[in-house]
């Protein structure tokens, strides 16, 4: 949390004085966009670490990862949302099909896909509690289930599409 502050404190900090460089527009021209792309870029990469240090502090690795590059260029999975209902409204990928997390059942899950060898990626936000529901597949006997690494916030952020409920 500290390493959030003192990168909001150093952004405000930045703005501030960039408002000063904005009196002069051929300044601004030559000085703040370099500046802005800089710290957007600084501040994206830093958002990727602070996911790989989730995923490396909270999974236990159990169910083996999947990049979301590596299945945009596959498309034999099926996939399953483990985000509660109020997000899955919000975006979703191509085709999944939403299981949840707190009321994951799994007697819904071998209506949904009773053949214990189909190809299964599980994803949530980030790949936290898709890799709970990847555990409790693979104890039900699926022998094939993965977990997108980086989830959905990974999809989206590479450009990736998404879907809300309405299919838009």
């Amino acid at each position: 949390m500290q390493y959030h502050y003192n990168a909001v404190k150093l952004v405000y900090v930045m703005i501030v004085g960039l408002v000063y460089l904005l009196i002069d527009t051929d300044l601004t021209m030559k000085i703040l966009l370099p500046l802005v792309a800089f710290f957007l870029c600084f501040l994206n990469s830093h958002g990727q670490q602070d996911i790989e240090n989730t995923l490396q502090k909270l999974n236990n690795h159990s169910v083996p990862y999947i990049t979301t590059d590596e299945l945009n260029l596959q498309s034999q999975f099926t996939l399953l949302d483990a985000r509660e209902k109020q997000e899955y409204a919000v975006s979703k990928l191509p085709g999944a099909v939403r299981i949840g997390y707190t009321n994951f059942n799994p007697t819904n899950i071998q209506t949904i896909i009773p053949d214990k060898n189909t190809p299964i990626v599980v994803y949530c936000s980030i790949g936290v509690r898709s890799e709970k529901i990847g555990e409790e597949l693979i104890k039900l006997g699926y022998t094939q289930v993965l977990n997108l690494y980086g989830g959905i916030f990974d999809w989206k952020n590479k450009g990736y599409l998404v879907y809300n409920s309405k299919g838009q």
